[in-house]
């Protein structure tokens, strides 16, 4: 009786410890995003934003458009060396995955080096898209490593 009142408190608790983590996630992916009328706003008013594209190489080969002005860099570069993102500027990152997964995981991985004017592009390069906002084709040529 004892070992499943303690087996189901452990549950309990470990389920608990998961939603908790989950929540904080949540609350800092939402604290270091922007949404497309937000950054659209900002690259209207003129305010210096430095774009990245953080896209997998076979997103980039499948819609081979980028935003104006953003600049491509692999992501496994990125996670690699984060400093190649600079601390001293306002930065918004993009992907394509579904929940922005890269996106999330080049700010996760500059947050943990102290990179703090960085955000992730709420829904990425397809709600950019979805607004009706202007693209541009990248012509560039890039590396088709599938490694993340």
């Amino acid at each position: 009786m004892y070992v499943v009142l303690a087996i189901i408190c452990i549950v309990g608790l470990s389920l608990i410890a998961i939603w908790i983590k989950r929540k904080r996630a949540r609350i800092e992916m939402e604290q270091h995003s922007i949404s497309p009328e937000a950054l659209r706003a900002i690259l209207e008013s003129n305010q210096h934003v430095l774009l990245y594209d953080v896209r997998q190489p076979l997103d980039l080969l499948a819609d081979s458009e980028i935003l104006p002005g953003a600049t491509r860099i692999s992501p496994r570069e990125v996670l690699e060396n984060p400093a190649l993102i600079p601390k001293d500027n306002d930065v918004v990152v993009y992907c394509t995955c579904p929940g922005d997964e890269t996106s999330r995981r080049v700010l996760h991985r500059a947050r943990k080096m102290h990179i703090s004017r960085i955000r992730l592009l709420k829904g990425g390069l397809a709600a950019w898209k979805a607004k009706g906002y202007p693209v541009v084709p990248y012509n560039a040529t890039f590396h088709l490593d599938i490694r993340s």
